[in-house]
């Protein structure tokens, strides 16, 4: 079970919408989670519902097939998903990532062809800016795109990627020139093109369910209608995709520790030792306040950044910001609750050890920690 958690939500459609989300989230992904992260198991027919459901195109216009929902919305959906399997909640996020390229700079002739089928629900995308050699420092990205008679030819390693091998698109980022920011575009991969594959699934840590791959391009001929914004716009369309994207990852983070705090209170309140629940050891009581603190304040964190979104505002430091907060939280809440489980946090019986190591990710993907600290210092120096 997981806990209540008190919305702030701006419509009675969209309380209706986080009910919906709360209810799809305990009734039919918790059962699910435990099997298929045991087994690896890329949950493809869970997406499918999802898309069935209206929750791939959230954020995006009515026009064009999505729901038009404010961030503040769509961002506690994706920390109610979270709550009950990160890799289903982290896979929403990303695929929301790959079509933000498209939806924010692509041509009114390029959404109306290509994005109600992107964010429709039957399709799910991936996001292809790392490589084996450029992951923190991305403009040191190598795969190229040759411009060719009618179109480009790609070729290139991209590495890291979520859903690498079973998506259907991919928003690749490519070198076209040789300037290290302007020299790169962007460009929208059919998953089935000629040419583009998948090596074998990473074998990670935690997120076992959500599939991680290098993606190889190698001679990946695509028409020129698939070049994404002008020559040379990549790095800025990849950095504007990432500050939407590191919001999301902060609400993956809120939703797992607040399925840990949850966990760790349960266990508190019955597990009885010296005469009494361990919850009036001062010790643990103590933990449980420091861990609702801390998730309580991420949430206000990440929903104070998407405000600024929804109203047109420079949101970049405050993503940056939430991102990091709330992920090293997490790690922190989920370390407190193996803690609080004891031998019990130890073991697969219990998920506080499955929260526990899916929480280490959310420190490193789209942009490490330690990123997140050069830009917000970066950004907020500037200021001065």
């Amino acid at each position: 079970m997981h806990g209540e958690v008190e919305r702030e939500l701006p419509t009675p459609e969209s309380a209706e919408l986080l009910a919906v989300v709360r209810q799809l989230a305990r009734e039919e992904l918790a059962p699910l989670a435990v099997r298929y992260e045991a087994e690896g198991r890329f949950p493809r027919e869970v997406f499918t519902k999802l898309g069935e459901v209206g929750l791939l195109g959230l954020p995006y216009p009515e026009e064009y097939g999505g729901a038009e929902q404010p961030f503040t919305v769509y961002l506690q959906v994706i920390e109610e998903l979270a709550s009950a399997w990160l890799s289903v909640a982290l896979g929403v996020s990303v695929h929301t990532l790959s079509a933000h390229a498209l939806a924010n700079f692509g041509t009114d002739d390029q959404k109306s062809a290509l994005l109600p089928d992107m964010i429709g629900g039957e399709l799910l995308g991936a996001y292809c800016l790392s490589e084996p050699g450029s992951g923190s420092d991305a403009a040191a990205l190598v795969t190229r795109a040759e411009s060719i008679d009618g179109g480009y030819r790609l070729n290139g390693t991209k590495a890291w990627i979520t859903h690498g091998g079973v998506a259907d698109f991919y928003t690749v980022m490519a070198r076209t020139g040789e300037h290290r920011t302007k020299g790169i575009s962007c460009f929208l991969v059919e998953g089935d093109s000629d040419g583009l594959s998948a090596a074998a699934p990473e074998d990670k840590m935690g997120m076992r369910g959500s599939r991680t791959a290098q993606v190889i391009l190698d001679d990946v001929a695509i028409p020129a209608d698939r070049l994404i914004g002008a020559e040379g716009e990549g790095f800025t369309i990849a950095m504007a995709a990432l500050d939407a994207g590191r919001l999301g990852i902060a609400a993956c983070a809120v939703g797992v520790a607040q399925a840990a705090l949850t966990e760790a209170v349960a266990y508190a309140n019955t597990r009885k030792q010296f005469g009494q629940a361990i919850a009036e050891f001062q010790g643990i009581s103590f933990m449980i306040a420091d861990m609702a603190t801390g998730v309580e304040a991420a949430r206000s964190l990440y929903l104070s950044a998407a405000r600024r979104k929804d109203a047109g505002l420079d949101y970049s430091t405050q993503a940056a910001m939430a991102k990091l907060f709330a992920t090293d939280m997490c790690m922190q809440v989920t370390t407190n609750a193996v803690q609080i489980l004891g031998g019990a946090g130890y073991v697969q019986d219990f998920p506080a050890e499955r929260y526990f190591r899916e929480s280490k990710v959310l420190q490193i993907v789209e942009g490490t920690n330690q990123v997140q600290r050069l830009v917000i210092g970066r950004n907020v120096l500037a200021d001065v």
